[in-house]
């Protein structure tokens, strides 16, 4: 009791080190959380509405691009007599800006699937919904949100339409867990929705209710021989799995870059930890001789830091839950820009991030302690009275660091050279990188001191020899200063240099790859990455500016399947325009007879790595014609999509599935027309159609925008990990002060200014800042290599430049010692001011 007493008074005597050491605690926590939520509010919306909607159906018939003839669903349900199946059409409409998922269903074959669709309050409501034009349900919560009342008319936009709709009633799901999930859904009847979609006449899906075991393998097996070429039976959660499975690379580099900025915290509290037992190296001393055990002195030190632990992981929490909303935003709207729509409403904490960033900020807290209470234990009573032994020692275990270091660098880069850990793989090896580094960085302080010892004489005098002299005397705590910054720093340039690399990349591709002058698609985005189909009469209009213009037609669609989907890119293009597609392998002059005439496809980088493929093996799609193998004619370069994309040709596509429809349309003006008046011209023959039209230079602009906004998450989180690593030096710079008080106030006492000690200390700060940023550039480097060649390589299948600008290694450097200095400014003016006499007394 009495040392739990004289632990918890020491935290309490000096609040300024504690409270930093919570703040650390508190960031770490607080970005671990919120990433960790913003991942999890993502995926559980999505999965959420995914359950819902899908019901209690166990199985789904599928299409191709067309989706299936109502007919089949009759055929099915009446003769084959199977009554636990509901056909359902589905689609995205604009309300007021925001995405609605669409569901028409038929409310007489609902009830064995749904409850949500079967459920009416009054027969006036089922009657209105079957037999009213434009009728809809949903949640009473979202139509007031709008003002929305039982049978009032809204404006939605569908299929590149406007329509008209009426609030037939509302939407009466069985629990909250389904309310939450059917907050942006719309329901109606089939034929509503078939003509709000453009899809008279055919199917999304059919939903299954199949019985278990050998009952539902007879049913199956009777279901299949009436399946129309081009349909296939998949497990309902196979489309949900799928689109999960999408997105977890990209969750996962999130969440590798929110623990980053956790390991730097876990510094700050190593180094408050360490700086608590060297100053109480006399008092832990006497505790020793007086026959305190090592025991009990371990315990005492653990004992403050879970204080500390804990009281960082509540303030970490709360800020995690305020940063995890806008991370959630961030989040969403990159998965929207990438891979598909969805809405995430308000989501509360969820109790297993809590648990999570509670359990990380405890345990990073303890584990980052432990080497300083085994140092408080670990010599004898007599080394710990003396703190020269104490520097010598550790001094002494230098070379030793360097070398454990060296050794989990080589272990770390083990990783990198084989794929069976994939993607974690990638991030544990480069996690061994960066702590390796860390242990060698005390060797590199004493090396670098020494190098610039004699020009900081020369510029500064004495004092800056004694600045040089501060920064290696007290290398138990500025080792572990500079690891910090060193590792905030490099996450930033090799982050950086990762981005910037990209973005180059990126630009040269849509070089080649958008070589039209004008370019055109539905205004409606609800699909995502997939537009509805253009007006036919539209297309033949603008087609008939082939006299003006060269045009081509394109189709963008997913081929769904058990294992997934597929993603089919059809185009009509001209010989000059294929032959300047980026191609990665592959001869575009052989590739290009084969391609034009159907024949063979062309494959995307990501979709080759990912399936293992190379030019002259085959892609097996399931077509109009039943499962067709096409050969692989080349590989092309594609950052649009990292699950990968077949390009057809547009014959080929037409003739393998009957689909003839056009989502976006390319115009190159031929000779003596302008751009500028090519796009009038382009405008002019749409008319009023809600369609898109952008110039070449107006849709690059717009995909880098789109890109600037996927790191804008990354950005986020390195200014969060910078401001760990700024708090990380302050809290060292405090506790250098209250060490070195006595050793400062003797420099006062033989004639140094206020001004002169202080510049002795600023000269340490800006120091430490200046071999943190030379230190952090080599390190910063291999974690732009990895990053690039190894992390999204096995993340996305990506393929990227390399580019590294001396601007940003000087930025970086200028960045290091900035935040270094501005962290000294506070520390050296305290003590500047302090009074020698008072300074000058025995020691705490």
């Amino acid at each position: 009791m009495i040392l739990w007493r004289a632990g918890m008074r020491n935290v309490l005597r000096h609040p300024w080190l504690t409270v930093l050491a919570v703040l650390g605690v508190a960031l770490g926590v607080a970005v671990v959380t919120a990433v960790d939520h913003a991942n999890e509010a993502a995926q559980r919306a999505f999965r959420l509405a995914a359950e819902t909607v899908a019901g209690r159906a166990t199985h789904q018939v599928v299409g191709g691009p067309t989706g299936l003839p109502d007919g089949l669903y009759r055929t099915i349900r009446v003769g084959l007599r199977f009554r636990g199946c509901a056909p359902v059409v589905t689609g995205h409409l604009q309300l007021s800006g925001r995405t609605f998922q669409l569901i028409g269903i038929d409310p007489f074959s609902e009830p064995p699937i749904r409850t949500f669709s079967s459920h009416f309050a009054d027969r006036g409501m089922l009657t209105d919904l079957m037999t009213r034009p434009g009728s809809v349900l949903m949640l009473a919560e979202s139509a007031a949100e709008r003002g929305l009342k039982r049978g009032a008319a809204f404006p939605a936009d569908g299929a590149g339409v406007r329509r008209q709709l009426t609030l037939a009633g509302f939407l009466e799901p069985p629990d909250e867990v389904s309310r939450a999930a059917l907050a942006s859904v719309l329901v109606c009847d089939i034929s509503t929705a078939q003509e709000l979609l453009g899809m008279v006449g055919r199917l999304s899906r059919i939903d299954l209710v199949l019985p278990e075991g050998e009952e539902g393998a007879r049913v199956l097996k009777e279901l299949r021989p009436v399946l129309p070429p081009g349909a296939d039976i998949v497990p309902a959660g196979a489309r949900a799995g799928a689109l999960d499975k999408m997105t977890r690379a990209f969750r996962l580099n999130l969440k590798a870059l929110s623990l980053l900025a956790l390991v730097v915290g876990m510094f700050l509290i190593y180094n408050t930890m360490t700086f608590s037992v060297v100053r109480r190296r006399r008092l832990i001393g006497m505790l020793r001789a007086l026959g305190v055990s090592r025991r009990e002195v371990f315990t005492m030190i653990c004992g403050e830091a879970l204080v500390i632990g804990i009281a960082g992981t509540v303030a970490g929490l709360a800020a995690g839950a305020l940063l995890g909303a806008e991370l959630t935003r961030l989040v969403t709207r990159t998965i929207n820009d990438l891979y598909f729509v969805m809405e995430v409403r308000r989501v509360p904490l969820l109790p297993g991030a809590l648990w999570k960033g509670a359990l990380l900020g405890v345990a990073a807290t303890l584990a980052a302690t432990v080497p300083a209470a085994l140092e408080s234990t670990g010599a004898p009573p007599r080394a710990v009275l003396s703190r020269s032994q104490v520097e010598t020692r550790r001094r002494r275990l230098v070379p030793l660091a360097a070398a454990g270091g060296l050794l989990l660098m080589l272990v770390g880069c083990g990783f990198f050279f084989t794929e069976r850990g994939g993607i974690v793989g990638g991030f544990v090896g480069l996690f061994a990188v960066i702590v390796g580094y860390t242990l060698m960085v005390p060797a590199a302080v004493l090396l670098l001191s020494a190098l610039l010892r004699f020009p900081l004489e020369l510029i500064l005098g004495s004092l800056g020899r004694m600045a040089a002299r501060g920064v290696v005397v007290s290398l138990s705590r500025t080792g572990v200063a500079t690891a910090a910054l060193v590792v905030a720093v490099s996450a930033g340039i090799g982050v950086g240099i990762m981005v910037g690399g990209f973005r180059l990349t990126v630009q040269n591709w849509l070089g080649n790859w958008l070589q039209a002058d004008v370019y055109l698609t539905s205004a409606d985005r609800g699909g995502g990455r997939y537009r509805p189909p253009l007006d036919p009469a539209l297309v033949r209009r603008l087609s008939a500016l082939q006299g003006e213009a060269q045009v081509t037609l394109s189709r963008r669609v997913r081929i769904e399947g058990a294992a997934g989907g597929t993603e089919v890119f059809s185009v009509q293009v001209p010989e000059r325009t294929f032959l300047r597609y980026p191609f990665k392998e592959g001869d575009p002059a052989l590739a290009w007879r084969r391609f034009n005439s159907g024949e063979a496809v062309l494959v995307s980088e990501p979709y080759s790595y990912r399936h293992h493929l190379r030019p002259g093996d085959s892609v097996t799609l399931r077509t109009s014609r039943g499962d067709r193998r096409f050969p692989v004619a080349g590989i092309i370069y594609d950052y649009g999509s990292d699950t990968g994309i077949v390009i057809m040709s547009r014959a080929g596509y037409v003739g393998n599935f009957g689909d003839e429809s056009v989502d976006g349309m390319s115009f190159t003006a031929r000779s003596g027309l302008s751009v500028a008046r090519l796009l009038e011209l382009v405008r002019a023959t749409a008319g009023g159609e809600q369609v898109m039209v952008v110039s070449n230079a107006q849709l690059r602009r717009a995909t880098v925008e789109v890109f600037d906004r996927t790191f804008a998450i990354t950005g986020v989180l390195r200014m969060l990990t910078m401001l760990v690593a700024f708090v990380g030096i302050l809290s060292a710079l405090m506790a250098m002060q209250v060490e070195r008080a006595r050793e400062l106030a003797v420099l006062r006492a033989v004639g140094l200014t206020p001004g002169q000690v202080w510049g002795v200390v600023c000269g340490e700060t800006v120091l430490i800042g200046l071999i943190a940023g030379v230190l952090s550039l080599p390190l910063g480097i291999v974690e732009a290599l990895v990053l690039i060649y190894v992390v999204n390589l096995r993340s996305f299948g990506w393929t990227m430049q390399l580019a590294i600008p001396p601007a940003q290694l000087v930025q970086a450097v200028v960045l290091s010692v900035t935040a270094a200095l501005l962290a000294g400014i506070y520390p050296s003016l305290r003590i500047a001011r302090t009074s020698p006499a008072l300074a000058l007394k025995e020691e705490e």
